[in-house]
């Protein structure tokens, strides 16, 4: 079973019996849920600190003074769209509310570049002359960026282009084009992203999930009644990995106490 992106404000799902309400924003919906993981999955959006949180479903924050960010038409078209969902203007807590403002980002193997898929299952690319598009199905040098971290500002980066141009915003904030030469204001982006496919939140995700354990079943395990300590014991062992060795300890220490 899958889930769909959640955007804000967004009405709960409606049930299989009102399948015959539903609007002309169904295609957009069933695309939506093409982009989904499992329901216990964290589908909150935060900010990408480093060029290896980019992953999954992301949006590329553009420095206008009124937030938008790269967006995509059915057609290929490259444009920018305005951000409707956020607090007080701020472009760090922006999400989506337009399915065309999602891209799904995937690393290419063995490299550091990142390649952007949009709603249409085609990928962002720059093409000779710095016009942007997304019009190829398949993955070329053309559609593979790197993402640069910025000096000046924690949590944005400058997108490089194979030709070693930056994705850049005209200054009117209308128009966004992959041959700018260097890096400025106007090449400086947020990447939003699902926490679900940041490292470090997925790895505390983790972490939490190797500790829950409840008493009843690490009892289950030894084959007897623990205190409270053995429980302790055994929870953090799971963490740090030697769970097992620490499982057998205990039941010695059980036999060694039920003969003395």
């Amino acid at each position: 079973m899958v889930k769909p992106l959640a955007f804000k404000g967004e009405k709960a799902k409606a049930k299989k019996r009102k399948a015959a309400l539903i609007t002309e924003d169904g295609p957009e919906e069933k695309r939506i849920r093409e982009l989904a993981s499992d329901t216990h999955e964290d589908d909150s959006w935060v900010n990408a600190d480093s060029s290896g949180d980019i992953s999954g479903p992301v949006v590329i924050i553009l420095p206008s003074v009124k937030p938008t960010c790269v967006a995509c038409d059915a057609a290929g078209k490259v444009f920018t769209s305005e951000l409707e969902n956020l607090v007080e203007g701020d472009p760090a807590t922006a999400e989506p509310h337009d399915i065309r403002q999602v891209w799904i980002a995937s690393r290419i193997a063995g490299t550091d570049n990142i390649c952007f898929k949009g709603h249409h299952q085609r990928y962002l690319s720059s093409d000779n002359i710095g016009s942007l598009s997304a019009r190829n199905e398949a993955i070329s040098p053309e559609e593979t960026f790197i993402c640069i971290a910025s000096i000046d500002t924690t949590g944005t980066f400058s997108i490089q282009t194979p030709r070693e141009t930056f994705i850049s915003m005209s200054d009117n904030g209308k128009d966004i084009r992959g041959d700018a030469e260097t890096i400025s204001f106007n090449t400086t982006v947020r990447i939003r992203m699902q926490a679900r496919f940041k490292p470090k939140l997925k790895a505390n995700k983790e972490l939490k999930a190797k500790e829950k354990i409840s008493k009843k079943e690490l009892e289950n395990a030894v084959g007897r009644k623990l205190d409270v300590d053995e429980v302790r014991t055994l929870k953090k062992a799971r963490v740090e990995g030697d769970y097992h060795e620490k499982l057998l300890d205990v039941r010695v220490k059980g036999k060694h106490d039920k003969y003395s």
